[in-house]
């Protein structure tokens, strides 16, 4: 019997635990939902570590430094946080979207 290879989500929420079995605090971001363009779909993951550890991914561009500023506050405090970047065709570019789209991501710490 031959095992499914892991999924992206799979592959972040398994290293999350890993570095919180480690001692490391860590956050976990997750695309909750899309509209228009994203590079990634809903459900997709972030883990991101209080010493600046990521991995897996929500977008790209600088959604994720801003995803992972959250994370960083969300680790502190304990509070979740829900992001919500949206942009038009013009702006998309600069913030890492292929086109205009939105893209809503949940931050909570993993605990």
């Amino acid at each position: 019997m031959t095992q499914a290879p892991m999924t992206q989500t799979e592959d972040v929420l398994q290293t999350a635990a890993q570095w919180r079995a480690a001692g490391e605090q860590v956050a976990v971001a997750t695309v909750t939902e899309t509209w228009g363009s994203s590079p990634r779909p809903a459900g997709s993951q972030m883990a991101i570590t209080k010493s600046g550890r990521m991995a897996g991914s929500v977008s790209g561009g600088c959604i994720e430094g801003a995803v992972a500023d959250a994370a960083m506050k969300t680790i502190e405090n304990g509070t979740p946080q829900l992001l919500d970047f949206g942009v038009s065709h013009e702006k998309a570019w600069e913030v890492g979207l292929a086109c205009g789209g939105k893209v809503k991501v949940f931050v909570e710490r993993l605990n």
